[in-house]
This record gives structure tokens, sequence and C-alpha cells, in this order.
């Protein structure tokens, strides 16, 4: 979750966004818009809160990822 209302028209490839989190996600627009990753299946749907942009998978935080990621030490 990106803070603020960013619409379609405001973005540009290779754009880094600051995360609610605190992460970063990076938004590519060459060949149609993706958020690290995730292809955007549709764009600007505006909410009472600010607007959406739907994707087609999940987005984790890297931070929780990486360590979901980790193997359990032996012990």
């Amino acid at each position: 979750m990106v803070p603020g209302k960013v619409m379609s028209t405001d973005l540009s490839n290779d754009m880094k966004a600051a995360t609610v989190q605190g992460g970063e996600v990076t938004i590519m627009t060459e060949g149609g818009v993706t958020v690290d990753g995730a292809k955007v299946v549709q764009a600007d749907l505006e909410a009472d809160n600010g607007v959406i942009h739907a994707i087609d998978r999940v987005i984790m935080p890297k931070d929780e990822a990486e360590s979901t990621l980790e193997k359990p030490k032996d012990h």
C-alpha cells in the first residue's frame, strides 16, 4: 500500500514509491504496468479513501518475505 492518491497517469517507468510499511516498490510502465513484477490488471478504481490498482498476485513486504524463506537453523 502506497500513501496518497496516485493515478495511472502519474506513473513513469522505473518509478520508486514508498509503502506505508516503510518499504519501497518499483513501478514499471513499459509493456504494461507492473508493481514489483505484479501486473496491473485494472487501474484507477477510485474509492472513498484513495485509489486502487488491482494486480495479478500478492506482493509481500520484502523483509517479511525474506524472513519467511529462511531455513530453520540446525541445533
